[in-house]
């Protein structure tokens, strides 16, 4: 680890194969990228369609592509998480537990009891 790289960074090396610069030529990150954007566009518009669909049967039928689509762009995610296209950066407990105080504060000002909530 270089010391210009944060400790705090979770990620997964790159294929070897994979050449240090990029050329013209398709790759497998640029195919997997590539359909990540496709999946994502979907779930944008089943997302639409679910929420405009007037008929029963439809909306369900909408709503089981809308949540395959879903699991298809989370392995996409993955895929290229796995293979060192992406990278995380954990944060400190102290920052999460300030920012959970923050917004447990904010439920004061709901208009219903968080107890109520099924």
């Amino acid at each position: 680890m270089s010391s210009n790289e944060n400790k705090n960074v979770i990620k997964n090396p790159k294929p070897p194969f994979e050449p240090k610069v990029k050329g013209p030529e398709l790759n497998d990150r640029d195919r997997v990228n590539d359909i990540l954007a496709m999946e994502k566009y979907l779930t944008d518009s089943f997302n639409i369609s679910a929420r405009e669909a007037s008929h029963p049967d439809l909306h369900d039928d909408i709503m089981t592509v809308l949540n395959e689509t879903h699991q298809c762009q989370y392995g996409m995610y993955e895929l290229m998480f796995q293979k060192g296209h992406y990278k995380l950066e954990a944060e400190e407990q102290n920052k999460l537990d300030q920012a959970y105080k923050q917004f447990d504060n904010y439920s004061t000002q709901f208009p219903y009891s968080s107890t109520n909530i099924h």
